[in-house]
């Protein structure tokens, strides 16, 4: 296959959180495709590259560009934030590829808010976990329910993404409503705003003080298990390696 698209995570947008190989990428391709806020974070090093971009919601015209400027003989790198495969275009860039058979699609993955807003905070994903997206664009709320409720009840660490919006000011809070049905208040949690990014902020509080605070759509929320401490400024999910050896954590 002569054609060849890109699929790339680009993590939080800073050149230091890509990976070589999405970076290696970006050089290769002809073409930078991207939804605007993207491209701009990818600042003056591939400004000579043809960049291509197209507003919020119109996910699937962004696709049919990429295929658009590989048919025409361009190499192509299409870029999402965070991984490309995770909340990202790497599933519909395959739907529509069933009608282009001659086009080759490469992921790259990327660093995802759980991990880079997981290292801002310490370690509150260190046993298993789950990650549950509070939009209901593409899924509605009661299967959001069923998922936060289910996450409660298997006491799953959890990464919270998308809690917030213009249009879903409450969401968050419905959510840890949902979450106190099952867990107490005194939980652990966490958020970080504006992961690898200008003004990154980190905050830990409990899950009762979660309910009432304010976060933006650039916000990744975390809630505990029952094995998760706040210690210091960080929030630490215990993985029980102390158990293992028969040792009482200090």
């Amino acid at each position: 296959m002569s054609n060849r698209i890109y699929i790339i995570g680009m993590g939080p947008g800073r050149e230091e959180m890509m990976t070589g190989e999405a970076i290696a990428a970006l050089e290769q391709a002809d073409v930078i495709v991207g939804y605007t806020v993207y491209v701009k974070l990818l600042g003056e090093r591939f400004a000579g590259k043809k960049l291509l971009t197209t507003s919020m919601r119109q996910e699937t015209e962004r696709c049919e560009l990429c295929f658009r400027e590989a048919e025409a003989g361009n190499q192509v790198a299409l870029i999402c934030s965070g991984d490309a495969g995770i909340y990202g275009l790497a599933s519909l860039m395959y739907e529509l590829g069933a009608k282009h058979p001659e086009t080759e699609l490469l992921v790259i993955p990327g660093i995802t808010a759980a991990s880079s807003g997981a290292a801002v905070l310490g370690a509150p994903l260190n046993h298993d976990f789950c990650v549950i997206s509070l939009s209901d664009l593409m899924t509605p709320w009661e299967k959001i329910e069923k998922r936060l409720r289910a996450a409660a009840v298997g006491d799953f660490a959890m990464a919270i993404y998308n809690p917030s919006s213009h249009r879903r000011k409450d969401y968050l809070q419905r959510a840890c409503d949902i979450l106190l049905e099952t867990i107490e208040g005194k939980r652990p949690c966490g958020y970080v705003e504006n992961i690898g990014r200008e003004g990154t902020r980190a905050v830990t509080c409990t899950l009762r003080e979660l309910r009432d605070r304010e976060v933006n759509m650039f916000t990744t929320v975390f809630i505990g298990n029952s094995e998760t401490e706040i210690l210091g400024d960080k929030l630490i999910t215990r993985r029980g390696y102390q158990a293992e050896k028969g040792e009482k954590a200090e």
